[in-house]
């Protein structure tokens, strides 16, 4: 019986990566597996360098309100009170600040994330292109959010400290984490700005994705329109 079951349990999983392997066959038509790896890579590198110019200059965090960093939950909140008592330009200051950090950090990945785009494995290049809109963010989130934040914590570091507000900050968002109202990983300035950095940065290069994809022709890669027109 065990045996029956051995055989059955085989036989589904050969079934499992045929069809799996089907699908991939189909979806890419005559593209061979090269073509769709170098359209991936491509994929991979434009997007990442568009996002990287985009946010690694003057206000490229602070001008854009899509990825600017403000403080977090409770402690936006008190800053409203504190800017209604004639602190606002202190509040300013920091959030200026907070913002340039992470304008200075995101060049200093661009090899870590180029990298990752060269060791990229067949595997990877097929989850992609058989993924959703954001296949391509989720793999650097997951290839180099650790080595990216270890890369940027000191910078952010140093830039949040040149304020001045940066001890203050930590006391007092960690008295509020104390109480619930902050998460903990909010309680450390460096560390909250590094975190949303890192947000901003996956988040502008899944944008650079989804264009990509909804247009490969304006791509301006030969190799990008043939891989993604094919997924059309």
């Amino acid at each position: 019986m065990q045996r029956r079951q051995f055989h059955q349990t085989s036989l589904i999983g050969a079934l499992l990566c045929a069809t799996y392997q089907h699908a991939w066959a189909l979806s890419l038509g005559d593209i061979s597996n090269a073509d769709a790896g170098r359209g991936v890579k491509a994929a991979l590198a434009q997007g990442a360098q568009a996002a990287v110019a985009l946010l690694g200059r003057q206000d490229g965090f602070l001008g854009n309100p899509k990825v600017r960093i403000g403080l977090p939950g409770y402690l936006d909140d008190a800053a409203k009170v504190m800017k209604s008592m004639g602190q606002g330009k202190r509040i300013d200051e920091l959030v200026t600040s907070i913002n340039r950090a992470a304008e200075a950090a995101v060049p200093l990945g661009k090899d870590i994330l180029v990298q990752a785009v060269q060791s990229m494995s067949v595997t990877d290049a097929k989850n992609i292109l058989t993924g959703g809109d954001t296949s391509v963010t989720e793999f650097f989130v997951t290839k180099t959010r650790a080595p990216l934040s270890e890369r940027f914590l000191p910078v952010v570091n140093k830039a949040t400290e040149n304020v001045g507000l940066t001890q203050k900050y930590n006391a007092f968002a960690g008295k509020a984490a104390s109480f619930g109202l902050l998460k903990p990983e909010e309680s450390n300035l460096a560390g909250y700005v590094t975190g949303k950095t890192l947000d901003g940065l996956f988040f502008m290069i899944g944008e650079e994705e989804r264009k990509i994809r909804q247009n490969p022709a304006g791509a301006g890669s030969a190799v990008l329109q043939r891989v993604f027109g094919a997924l059309r």
